[in-house]
């Protein structure tokens, strides 16, 4: 069992470099299925969920070149409609964006239900609603999406989503890329990555316009041609490091990023006393000898982000005084609270709502991470603690974090992966798993 070790203690100092976006990319890999022609794409993380996106492209049909580590080629032209890897496929969240590329392409469809982090319902109604208005026929059963057109094309409508959903307007997006006809997506998410395929697909010959507002119009064209398309930096990756930096009382300037990006996220650690210092493509974050409390209520963007709420959660743990989150996208995302009370932290949870008694010194302990974000809260909650953490199931956190470990050792942390038996234990005879 590989997990991460953690002696906590160390500020964190120096420059760190964000990858390109997971949640861009993981919309961006299964919409080069839908080019007719050879798609470069640039700036793409070193992720698992990327990984396994480009190896269900290759049962598909499509060839894939490796240029360098974060750079790649699709050749699409060749591919036709067969069944994807189901082990695969129900591994990621990302697998619906399938269903919107495979009907744009084929007129037809078959995926597994989404799998990916487990914090609560996170249904596809929205989805299914969005494709049916375009015509799709869909059937959900023994754990697979159909999807089917009558006459082999999908028609423009004007669609409203009845929440904000960000798979789902990036996934009618897709499938109306090549609709007959217009298509109206209204009550759309505005998030960076919605805009950033957006820009992918036009540069491809689509006609999509509006994205990063909540009324997005798309002329449908007939095919999608090839180029050359490189993804915006990581918005959630720069955040956790920005919070890094600060609950570890560090200074650390991170490079690449989109500052108007992470504006919510810096307003935020503004409230705490971190110092936030804006630059063209990087920002220079220092964190208080003192965190001051605050209140965090998730919001769709440009909210503060619902990705950066356990992260937010594990620095508001050392604030000074009673800090409150009102998670506002997920049901049940606190999952992590009981890792961070093995710790020391002082939490109550009620519904939506968790009260964090701040001030309190963290100890290191054995901890899980419960999914993608949690995980990342509980290796800043590990740097801060007094003591060595154990950070097991790190496999979610390597869906979405690029050289986590090799970033976060070049500032300073003390951490690493090591393997251990399930029955091994600590010096002081607790069991490490």
């Amino acid at each position: 069992m590989e997990k991460y070790v953690i002696n906590g203690g160390n500020e964190l100092h120096g420059e760190v470099s964000i990858s390109g976006a997971k949640n861009a990319a993981v919309a961006i890999i299964p919409a080069a299925l839908m080019v007719n022609g050879v798609c470069r794409l640039e700036n793409i993380p070193q992720i698992s969920d990327a990984d396994m996106l480009l190896t269900i492209l290759t049962h598909l049909g499509c060839k894939i070149r490796l240029i360098n580590k974060s750079t790649i080629e699709i050749d699409s032209r060749d591919v036709s409609l067969q069944d994807s890897p189901y082990d695969l496929m129900r591994k990621i969240r990302a697998s619906y964006y399938l269903i919107g590329a495979m009907l744009a392409r084929f007129g037809k469809a078959k995926t597994t239900m989404p799998g990916g982090c487990n914090f609560g319902v996170r249904p596809i109604d929205q989805h299914v609603k969005g494709m049916t208005a375009l015509g799709a026929e869909i059937d959900i059963r023994n754990g697979f999406v159909y999807a089917d057109t009558p006459d082999g094309k999908l028609h423009g409508n004007r669609i409203y989503l009845d929440k904000v959903s960000v798979g789902a307007t990036m996934n009618i997006m897709l499938a109306a890329t090549m609709a007959e006809g217009k298509t109206v997506i209204e009550n759309a998410a505005r998030e960076p990555h919605i805009v950033d395929l957006a820009n992918f697909l036009n540069s491809m010959g689509a006609d999509v316009r509006g994205a990063g507002t909540d009324t997005i119009k798309i002329n449908g064209v007939e095919e999608l041609h090839g180029g050359t398309y490189s993804i915006i930096p990581d918005q959630i990756e720069a955040g956790t490091y920005m919070v890094a930096a600060a609950a570890t009382h560090g200074r650390v300037l991170i490079k690449n990023v989109i500052p108007k990006h992470l504006e919510c996220i810096s307003a935020k650690l503004r409230e705490t006393g971190t110092t936030v210092e804006e630059f063209e493509d990087s920002v220079l974050v220092t964190g208080p000898e003192v965190l001051k409390k605050a209140n965090v209520k998730t919001l769709p963007y440009p909210g503060f982000p619902t990705d950066m709420q356990p992260q937010m959660g594990a620095l508001l743990c050392m604030a000074e005084g009673t800090s409150v989150i009102t998670e506002g996208i997920y049901d049940n995302r606190y999952k992590y609270v009981n890792e961070l009370r093995k710790m020391g932290a002082e939490v109550q949870v009620d519904g939506r709502i968790a009260i964090f008694e701040g001030g309190q010194k963290l100890t290191g302990a054995p901890v899980m991470a419960c999914d993608l974000r949690a995980g990342a809260a509980m290796v800043i909650a590990g740097l801060c603690a007094y003591g060595t953490t154990y950070v097991e199931d790190i496999h979610f956190i390597e869906r979405g974090y690029e050289n986590f470990i090799g970033k976060l050792t070049a500032l300073g942390a003390d951490i690493r992966i090591a393997d251990f038996p399930e029955n091994e234990k600590n010096s002081d005879g607790a069991k490490i798993s």
